[in-house]
């Protein structure tokens, strides 16, 4: 087993929805024997799936997650680079005929295309093949930019497996090329754990998110469970575990 499976195994038992089953099983498993400690556990779980399942608290979760407001032209002036995060990728498309970027990594090119256009900044991308595939985020995210958006991509990373990865393997480049100051961009709940990794290795970064989420309530439907709200909610939940897991390597490092 590879350590980057390992460690995705153990993020997937400490996240929902997969922490929520497990304490729901054991609240059936104690009921029995512990009656008062079962139902604490089901209604714990029952509790959390609701919460973490509405618009409103997903929202509440990536707001605090957020250190930046969105860019403005003025930051321009300031960098050397923009710096696209890959987000994950789509294995074997069957309508692609092979690898391809899911959503969230299609979302981060398109803004970066967009700053790139107002900017002239060069592009690098970064992202290798975790979880197996043919093609690397990287290569694939340097043939969209290409074929779909006519941009040239300056450098590409393709061989990092996680954020730290995407940090240390993207600045070897960077620096190679004498650049200091990046324009970083990714989802606004990335950044918090993505800028310190690139300014560990010796970058400027200007953060660059998108999706930034709101925490008003509109409407009932804030309050209501949603597939969304859950999905955001893991995301937001996934961050900050990834936060204190850096934290926890440094210091034991």
């Amino acid at each position: 087993m590879s350590a980057w499976l390992a460690t995705n195994l153990i993020a997937a038992a400490l996240l929902p929805p997969l922490l929520l089953v497990l304490l729901l099983t054991a609240g059936l498993i104690f009921h029995r024997r512990h009656r008062r400690l079962s139902m604490s556990l089901i209604l714990l779980s029952t509790v959390a799936l609701y919460s973490l399942s509405t618009p409103w608290v997903s929202g509440l979760l990536l707001k605090s997650l957020e250190i930046s407001t969105p860019i403005n032209a003025d930051a321009f002036k300031k960098a050397d680079a923009i710096v696209i995060l890959g987000g994950g990728r789509r294995i074997d498309a069957g309508e692609y005929g092979g690898d391809t970027l899911n959503g969230i990594s299609l979302e981060r090119l398109r803004y970066a295309a967009h700053l790139h256009r107002s900017s002239g900044l060069p592009l690098l991308v970064t992202g290798g093949k975790p979880g197996g595939g043919t093609l690397a985020e990287g290569r694939i995210m340097q043939h969209v930019l290409h074929s779909e958006y006519g941009l040239a991509t300056r450098w590409v990373e393709d061989a990092a497996l996680t954020t730290w990865d995407n940090a240390r393997l993207s600045a070897r480049q960077l620096k190679s090329s004498q650049v200091q100051r990046v324009i970083l961009v990714t989802h606004a709940w990335h950044l918090r754990r993505a800028v310190p990794l690139f300014e560990a290795q010796g970058l400027s970064v200007i953060p660059a998110g998108i999706q930034f989420s709101s925490i008003r309530l509109d409407s009932v439907l804030d309050v209501l469970p949603t597939p969304a709200g859950l999905r955001d909610s893991t995301f937001a939940l996934h961050e900050w575990l990834g936060i204190v897991w850096y934290k926890l390597r440094s210091i034991f490092a």
